[in-house]
């Protein structure tokens, strides 16, 4: 695997490791961009010049999934007023994703989703993040801040039963736009230190 710009961190088998501070790894993923065909692919370079919030998620037709990818989609009003966009990944297959999508609510189906969901089926880029788990082949919950460069800015993960504050994530964001040092607990609007 590449990265997007300059010198990567390699791990011991020799793939790139992503770190904060260096260029996040590249990809070129299927995604559901084009739900209709699922022919259009998402790239690290598609949001050269915004920033980027990813997130990794275990598995499609979950309940922790299901309500992280609904409510950032349900914010993507506030994501694109900060000039940033939002890409959701799994292990699972794009036509997984599709039929997620399209399934109704009562059979655990997510509906319109203002973004793309993509299919890292190989798990090299999850690997990349050393988020997955090799057996059952899934994602832990990664979420990564990609400043417009291709930089990684921001990385937690955590176990698949804790679902993500989106409330924290923009504020993250915001502290990183701010370009200044942000104490304990600041808020957008409050002076850096």
């Amino acid at each position: 695997m590449s990265t997007a710009t300059g010198t990567a961190t390699e791990g011991v088998s020799g793939a790139v490791i992503a770190k904060v501070g260096q260029p996040a790894p590249d990809f070129n993923l299927p995604s559901t961009k084009d739900i209709e065909t699922l022919k259009e692919n998402v790239k690290l370079s598609d949001y050269k010049g915004k920033w980027l919030i990813l997130f990794f998620y275990p598995l499609d037709f979950t309940g922790v999934c299901s309500s992280e990818i609904v409510h950032f989609s349900e914010r993507f009003d506030q994501v694109k007023a900060l000039g940033a966009e939002v890409l959701a990944v799994s292990t699972d297959s794009v036509h997984s994703h599709r039929a997620w999508l399209q399934a109704p609510a009562d059979k655990n189906g997510l509906g319109e989703i203002r973004y793309p969901i993509a299919s890292d089926a190989s798990g090299r880029l999850a690997r990349a993040y050393n988020i997955l788990i090799e057996e059952p082949h899934i994602a832990l919950r990664g979420l990564y801040i990609i400043d417009p460069e291709g930089i990684l800015q921001y990385s937690v993960v955590s176990t698949p039963s804790i679902g993500r504050s989106v409330d924290e994530t923009f504020r993250v964001l915001q502290a990183l736009q701010s370009g200044g040092f942000c104490p304990a607990d600041w808020k957008p609007g409050e002076k850096n230190l």
